[in-house]
């Protein structure tokens, strides 16, 4: 049995999901995959910080925050464990974990502050694993390097489509096909309101629809404007196609621009707008863009509606192959962490 101690950095929807899964399957996964899978340490800046070098239970971390409740009392402190108060930089560098898990909020212009955190994992001997676009969409090339230099392991899996194996499938099984090309859609929020528009609501109705059922953010613009499907776009690049793409080299066009008239257009022409991301190797480089899409009605993506994701692997072997899942989603994301966790744990036997 490979037994693993966990310490989060962040402790939101994500580290809750995954916490519920190991609340629920921890004994039945350690039994079938023979990998135990124990949180010893949480920071998080709003609900505080609580650490246990012989474990904490993860239905009682949960119990603890309430599904996200009692932020600003820090209800993580009040858990009954030997150590309070560490900050980020402390419990990866003095916990006992073996597995950083970096789950703190994404900034997609400078990485932090989830850059430091991954470097100083890495730095001092810790496997990483984070669903975090920043780090892996702008400094991947220098953090595999690091991995590799200390002999420990980055798992990304979570950065594109969620728990949905995008880049595993693509690494994986699909690296002897030959893959040229890779496009998706890759961010849910902007394929919900395409689908809210297809069905007749105009753009400020749709966006105010999936703000209310939590798709997108008060501030919607990292998604309508093409940016988080940039970042998924330069990490598709950089894993897949080993392109060193910066989202500065992705032609990024959001949605907003779209209207019903453009919607009927597509609709009369036998076509539906997606909003797809692509980066495809080239004779003379590389192509990689973001931007709405006519797509014809036989097109596997054309059928992809509301908040789910999919993409399309062009390849010399097998031609197109497409996979479709969530893209975001609390045990959904949750689920993508146990799957770089449990691929560690059988490259490690």
């Amino acid at each position: 049995m490979k037994r693993y101690r966990l310490a989060m950095i962040g402790f939101g929807n994500v580290g809750q999901g995954l916490a519920q899964i190991l609340r629920q399957r921890g004994a039945e996964l350690a039994q079938q995959q023979g990998v135990e899978l124990q949180i010893v340490a949480v920071s998080d800046l709003l609900k505080g910080s609580v650490y246990d070098p012989q474990g904490l239970d993860p239905g009682d971390l949960l119990a603890a925050v309430g599904g996200g409740g009692g932020q600003s009392e820090q209800p993580l402190a009040r858990m009954e464990a030997p150590h309070h108060g560490w900050d980020a930089i402390r419990t990866i560098g003095e916990s006992n974990a073996d597995i950083i898990l970096e789950l703190s909020y994404t900034d997609l212009e400078t990485g932090e502050p989830a850059l430091t955190h991954v470097r100083h994992a890495l730095r001092n001997g810790r496997h990483v694993v984070t669903t975090n676009k920043g780090p892996t969409a702008l400094y991947f090339p220098e953090l595999k390097r690091l991995a590799a230099e200390n002999g420990v392991e980055l798992g990304v899996e979570g950065t594109v489509m969620s728990g949905t194996p995008a880049l595993r499938l693509g690494m994986e099984l699909l690296a002897g096909a030959g893959i040229r090309r890779v496009q998706g859609i890759l961010n849910g929020t902007t394929n919900y309101i395409l689908t809210q528009m297809e069905a007749g609501a105009a753009y400020e109705e749709a966006l105010a629809e999936a703000q209310e059922k939590g798709y997108a953010e008060v501030d919607p613009s990292g998604d309508v404007e093409g940016h988080d499907a940039a970042g998924k776009v330069v990490i598709l690049a950089n894993l897949l196609l080993d392109l060193p793409l910066t989202m500065g080299d992705v032609a990024c066009e959001g949605i907003t621009g779209l209207t019903p008239d453009d919607i009927r257009a597509a609709r009369d022409a036998g076509e539906r707008w997606k909003l797809i991301g692509m980066v495809e190797r080239t004779e003379q480089g590389h192509k990689a863009s973001v931007r709405p899409t006519r797509l014809p009605l036989a097109h596997p993506l054309a059928s992809v509606s509301g908040a789910t994701n999919a993409i399309t692997y062009s390849t010399d072997l097998l031609g197109d192959v497409t996979l479709v899942g969530p893209g975001a989603g609390r045990v959904e994301t949750g689920y993508a962490l146990l799957g770089d966790m449990l691929a560690i744990g059988r490259r490690a036997r």
